[in-house]
Order: structure tokens, then sequence, then C-alpha cells
């Protein structure tokens, strides 16, 4: 399993965007992921401690043990036991997709055993990993790794997904700095993308900045292999960004210079997400919002505390965050409005609602969105949509919003996100896999990044 996180990813603009990344670091002691922050620790359900998982709230210790056929277990059990649809779940479809990845892992490594088969399944859990452990025996740890990380791809759900506590010796997590690129579960390819590939953003001081790889770097072949095929996205180059090495053929819009780069995955610090505002003409106050995380609502609320006439917040590649800091946003602009519903797997969908102990500041709304504002952003943007609270304006969000996820600690120290229940749009919409589009098309372009050119930005300001 690399060993990195997604502080090291790639966003390419109307081609790739990076849905939530989760992020462990030892250094910070912090836990945090797109999803709704974790609830108070509660016990599994059916299998009991001995078969499941415990859910957290706190970052996990160190590990304590490594990764085993039992850990294996673990994560069936607690996908069974806590995910939306796992009471219902054909358990028989997770232990294929855990063996497929398993098998597949050994032979990548020429470790193929001929003894390796699926045995029979009945559709009994308890009976089916009965019968899966006898044929896995010990187990090999790399193979362990790939059986969990593709148990839990073959969910297919955007807010799922499995975190490994491997931190660099310098107790960084290690990359690229590219961003957007996660390591448990590669990069999200836009199925609507269309050419080129682009790179958004690099973090200062990262091997890619070191490279002097620059945002607006059109990206021609991954290791080799050419970003797209006709006019559809290679979706055969995402396991290229989890790897130890990835080489770029990058082309310069602005020089037409092409470049071959290889990039060495090393230590890369993520710095804390900062709300930055700035005062533009005619009584508008822009602001960047660049992740919902924990009291952002109120950093923003101060940066408009003046009331100014109209007020530009810019979502675009934010990954997500705390739905409570959703609803406390939008009380600044409305009250009294559902903001979304979040819908269990049997009985009545809950409703969210603006919090509407906030001050209304009266100001106009324009939101900015694009192909990597995923999560709690699409959840914010379905809510000034659908209550006419403002206008959208750039290109359609990510619909990277299955529900909100809880942490579930294994033995090895790894963390399973699971979401318990399913996101619907104010108007019961489904915005997952389909994303909220905007009032007014606006895309970035691989030559405005390279030069500094705003389209969104600028059409919000014809809007005023």
């Amino acid at each position: 399993m690399p060993r990195k996180l997604c502080a090291a990813g790639l966003v390419a603009a109307c081609v790739m965007f990076a849905p939530a990344c989760t992020f462990v670091s030892a250094s910070t002691s912090t836990l945090t992921s797109t999803p709704t922050p974790v609830p108070t620790p509660v016990p599994t359900s059916t299998s009991g401690p001995a078969k499941g998982c415990t859910a957290i709230t706190a970052p996990p210790p160190p590990p304590a043990s490594s990764t085993s056929v039992d850990t294996l277990r673990q994560a069936y059990f607690c996908v069974l036991d806590n995910y939306y649809s796992g009471p219902v779940m054909d358990s028989k479809a997770l232990l294929q997709s855990a063996f497929s990845a398993y098998t597949h892992d050994l032979m990548r490594r020429g470790g193929d055993r001929a003894d390796l088969r699926l045995p029979a399944l009945t559709g009994n859990p308890g009976t089916d990993w009965a019968a899966f452990a006898q044929v896995l025996g010990v187990g090999d740890s790399s193979a362990l790794h790939a059986a969990i990380t593709g148990m839990v791809a073959g969910l297919h759900d955007n807010h799922a997904r499995w975190v490994t506590p491997d931190l660099s010796p310098q107790g960084e997590p290690t990359g690229t700095g590219v961003v957007g690129v996660s390591a448990q579960q590669g990069p999200q390819l836009d199925p609507a993308a269309r050419p080129p590939l682009f790179i958004t953003r690099v973090l200062p001081g990262s091997p890619a900045a070191r490279a002097d790889v620059r945002a607006g770097d059109i990206i021609e072949k991954v290791n080799g292999m050419p970003a797209f095929i006709g006019y559809a996205v290679n979706q055969a180059i995402r396991d290229a960004f989890v790897s130890d090495r990835v080489r770029l053929t990058l082309k310069r819009p602005t020089t037409g210079r092409t470049r071959v780069v290889e990039l060495k995955a090393g230590p890369v610090t993520r710095r804390p997400a900062a709300v930055t505002s700035r005062k533009l003409a005619d009584g508008v106050t822009y602001v960047h919002l660049p992740e919902f995380h924990e009291g952002v609502a109120d950093q923003v609320i101060a940066k408009l505390r003046d009331k100014p006439k109209a007020a530009i917040l810019d979502l675009r590649g934010n990954g997500g965050g705390s739905p409570r800091e959703v609803t406390r946003l939008l009380g600044a602009f409305a009250h009294g409005k559902i903001t979304s519903y979040f819908c269990p797997l049997k009985g009545d969908c809950v409703p969210n609602r603006t919090d509407d102990s906030i001050a209304l500041l009266g100001s106009r709304l324009i939101i900015l969105t694009d192909r990597a504002c995923a999560s709690a952003c699409d959840d914010f943007s379905a809510a000034v949509k659908d209550n006419g609270l403002g206008t959208l304006v750039g290109t359609r969000t990510a619909g990277a919003i299955s529900g909100p996820s809880t942490a579930y600690l294994l033995d090895d120290g790894s963390v399973l996100l699971l979401p318990k229940v399913r996101h619907l749009g104010p108007a019961r919409e489904v915005i997952d896999t389909i994303g909220v589009p905007v009032d007014h098309h606006a895309p970035t372009t691989a030559h405005d990044l390279a030069t500094g050119h705003d389209p969104g930005l600028a059409k919000a300001l014809t809007l005023l």
C-alpha cells in the first residue's frame, strides 16, 4: 500500500475532482473528512464487538497490530452492521470484491497461489466468512490491504473509504503535492470530462512545486499513457497517481513548451485551510471558502460583518466538511428554510434547516462553483439553488454527496468511513453523482489559470 495520503493529489478542472479527502496526520493529531463530524461512539449492532468495529470521534491511536485477516473480518462485519444498506446487502458481493482485489494484488507481485479459490458462498455472513478465512489462511499483508480497499470500493459510494495510518518518517503525509488525489482510492476522474486535463493547484514546498509544476500546466500523458482517448478521459491513468513515482508529460499553455517531469513522493505539509476575503468595487465583498471545516461559518460571517451590498462566495475546489457549518452559514442569508434531507434505509427522512439563530446579513449572494465543489459544498450549493437564495456561477458541482460518514476504528489503527444515511436536496432530489447546475456557465481554462484570469469572478461582477 503506498505510504501517501490525499494531501498529495491532483485536481484538474473540467476533468478531475476530488470528493473530499480524509486526512490523518500524526503531526497535527487531526482527523478530518468531508462528511459530518463523527458522532459519539456507539457499539456495533448485530455482530457484536468481537466481530465488528467501534465508532470514533477522536484521531486513531497508534496501530495495535499489523493488518491481518482479522482486520479484514472486522471491516467485513463493520460494513454489514453500519453501512447505509448493510442490513439488506448481499454479503456474498462484499467477499467477492475483497477476494478479487486480493488475488489481483498477488498476481501483480507474482505470488498467485494454486489453492486460492473463492469458496461457495451461501449468503449467511458468518458461515461465509468462516469458509473465506479458511481459504486465506494467515493471509498476505499487501493483498489484505488490497482486499479491504477493494471491498470498500465495491460499494461504489463516494463517502465510503478506508484510511490507513501510514505516515512518512517525519510524521507528515507523503505525496507529490498536486492537490486532490487520494492514495486510498485513487483520483476521481470526472465522467463528464473533456480535454484538456490540467493542474489547478500545487502545494507550496512539495515535490511538484520544486519541479516547477504550475497551475494551468496541461497533462498530456501520465506514465506514457495519454490523458484522453478520443474525447473520453483515460481511466487507466488513475493508479499512476497513487504510486511512489509518477511521470507527467506537461505542456505550459503560455509558452507551448512540453516537458517530462518525474515526481517522487515525499513529505507534504498540509496547512489549515484559511478563509480569505477582499473588498471589490461598489459594495461587493469577495470571500474564498476552501472547505466547510468547524468554525468556518463564523469566519465567513465575520468577513461580511459590515453587511455589504453583495457577497461573492468562492466555493471552487471546496471539498466539503461539516453539514452543521452549511446550515449555520445559510442562516446568514435566509431563515426558516429546509437545506437538505438525511434519509435512513427505512423510516422518514429528517430535514436539515437553516440556523435561524444567525443574524441575517441582507446581502445579495453569488456563489462560484466548479467540479471540485463536493460533499458539503454540493449541499450548500443545492440549498442556495433550490431556495432561491442566490445565483450560481461557474460549472456544475461535483455531485459527490452520498451521505455523511461515521468513522469506525479497526484493530490495525486504520479507519473505515461509512455513511449511515442518504442525502437529498431541499426539493428531495438526488444530488449525488449528478451535482448542482449553475445559472451562468463560466468555466476556468488552463490558459486562465496560467495567466491569472478568472472568468467566474468576471461574470459574477457583470451580474452586479
